[in-house]
Formats: C-alpha cells, sequence, structure tokens
C-alpha cells in the first residue's frame, strides 16, 4: 500500500528555491534563517524532532537525489561519522563559523569593515557573487549577514551532496549540526520529564 503524501513530502522543493534564489538575490539567504529557527523551536517547544524527521527539506532532497535518481553508491555511513565526537566536534566546529559570521556581521554594521560580496565554499574559497546584490539596496549588514548566510548553507549542501553520493543518501542527516542541537534539546527536555 501506498504510503499518503502530505504536503511537507515536497519540501524538497524548497531547498531547491532557497539556493536559486540566493543565486540571483543574495537577500533571499535570509530565509535560510527558517532552517535555524524552526528546528530549534520544533525541538523546544515540542521536545522532539519533527522538523528532521518530516520538515527538512535538504534530507528530502538528498533522499530524491540518492534514492528516487540512484545518485547514491547507498555505500554503509562510516561509524566515525555518527560518532558523538564528531558529530559534537563538528557542531562545535559549525557554530565557531557561524559565529564568525554574526561578527562579521558586526563589523560591517559597526563600520569598522566594509561589505565583501564573495560566498565562501567550504570555509576556505572565495567565490565572488557580486552579481547577486546592489550596493545600497539595504544597509551593508543585512548584505553581509546574506553573504554569510548563503555562504555557510551552500557549503552544508555540498558537503551532504558528496557524503549523498559516497554513502547512504541521509548521510549528512547522521552529523547534520541542527539534528544534533535538536537532539541534544530533546534529551534534555525528555530528562526533565522523569
Amino acid at each position: 500500500m501506498k504510503k499518503k503524501k502530505h504536503w511537507y513530502d515536497y519540501l524538497w522543493i524548497w531547498a531547491i528555491l532557497y539556493f536559486a534564489l540566493g543565486f540571483f538575490s543574495i537577500l533571499f539567504a535570509w530565509f535560510g534563517m527558517i532552517d535555524f529557527l524552526l528546528p530549534l523551536g520544533i525541538a523546544i517547544f515540542g521536545g522532539n524532532k519533527f522538523f528532521c524527521n518530516h520538515l527538512c527539506g535538504r534530507g528530502q532532497l538528498f533522499s530524491k537525489l540518492g534514492g528516487d535518481l540512484k545518485c547514491s553508491r547507498n555505500k554503509p555511513t562510516p561509524r566515525w561519522m555518527s560518532s558523538k565526537w564528531f558529530r559534537y566536534g563538528f557542531l562545535i566546529f559549525f557554530l565557531t563559523m557561524f559565529g564568525n559570521m554574526v561578527f562579521q556581521t558586526y563589523l560591517v554594521g559597526a563600520g569598522a569593515s566594509s561589505l565583501r560580496e564573495i560566498i565562501k565554499l567550504f570555509w576556505t574559497f572565495r567565490v565572488p557573487w557580486g552579481w547577486t546584490y546592489t550596493a545600497g539596496t539595504v544597509a551593508d549588514w543585512v548584505a553581509q549577514f546574506s553573504f554569510g548566510l548563503y555562504s555557510l548553507m551552500l557549503t552544508s549542501l555540498l558537503l551532504g551532496l558528496i557524503v549523498m553520493v559516497l554513502y547512504k543518501p541521509r548521510t549528512w542527516c547522521t552529523f547534520c549540526p541542527m539534528g544534533t542541537m535538536t537532539q541534544g534539546i530533546c534529551k534534555l527536555k525528555n530528562n526533565e520529564k522523569k
């Protein structure tokens, strides 16, 4: 029997749309904050991982590409990728990069630094992305945050695609920083109830 489809089974389209819109206007990057705030909100107030299991467009996209379209080798995910030390280590690294992005935004907002219209892939490779923004459209700090957030989102998408091809489709989910954070929140909430 076929599983009944829900509206949220099509959120993989949102993931594609997000990256496509950011390619034309960097300001659309702000929509990425939904993927930061919603899972945290659901974990804090709902005490569950409903976002990860049902609403994550990125995870759905990996399932579509890797499973339905057979773009994955479907090899077992290496144990170390789902180990506590790697998941929490990656989370700390990711939060450090996020903190750096916020700090750069602050510097631009305070006038201590100028707007850099650059996307950084894998936190290292600078890709000029100037065509996606017209100077003066919004405050420079708003644009700086957009470039930083899009860099973070695009880098994590590329990492997810690489591990999707090499291993199982949703390998990214085993060490996704949001998944690790929401899992930690859910554990704390469930311990409070006991």
